[in-house]
């Protein structure tokens, strides 16, 4: 009597999970780094306004320490103007102090230069307002550079100013942002 039995056998089920294993193994080494890789995006775009928000609040203040006050028409290092400060100094190491800068606080910062070599980590960052934007910015450190950049314009070189903003989001790389400045 011949039976006719329907199935599998316990090395063709062991060798149906080995392949599906492998089959699954491959596949989750193709997706994982592309869902990291896909918050990229977001951080870029969160890096984008956040650099633009400093940016903004940056060219919001006068050209120089120097600068007039109260709508004249003359500037710094013009005639019968004061001369703009004459160099910029070199960023300390990080946790330094930024000797330089006469005000203690962003919200009193009355001239670019006194954001130069600004650091911000995550529960420094704020908004104009002061208020913490550490909820939206936990992880992300800005950096600001100024210099002067007159040439670059193909003016006198103490007519222009180059605001870097260099902002490094979490895993990510630093995406740097320029803006020029000039004494108007």
């Amino acid at each position: 009597m011949f039976v006719n039995n329907k199935g599998f056998t316990l090395i063709e089920l062991i060798v149906g999970i080995v392949a599906l294993s492998a089959a699954l193994l491959l596949l989750t080494g193709v997706l994982v780094p592309q869902a990291e890789k896909s918050t990229n995006p977001w951080f870029q775009v969160r890096s984008a306004e956040l650099a633009q928000s400093i940016m903004n609040e940056i060219n919001a203040r006068r050209y120089d320490e120097n600068s007039p006050t109260g709508g004249s028409l003359i500037r710094c290092d013009e005639a019968g103007g004061t001369a703009c400060v004459t160099a910029l100094p070199v960023c300390p190491t990080p946790g330094q102090p930024r000797d330089w800068v006469e005000e203690n606080s962003r919200d009193v910062y009355d001239d670019i230069d006194d954001f130069h070599c600004l650091s911000l980590l995550g529960d420094q960052i704020t908004n104009i307002e002061n208020t913490s934007l550490l909820e939206v910015y936990r992880a992300f450190t800005v950096n600001v550079y100024v210099t002067y950049a007159g040439n670059d314009l193909g003016l006198n070189p103490r007519l222009a100013k180059r605001i870097t903003v260099s902002v490094t989001p979490p895993k990510g790389e630093v995406i740097s942002y320029t803006s020029y400045r000039t004494n108007y």
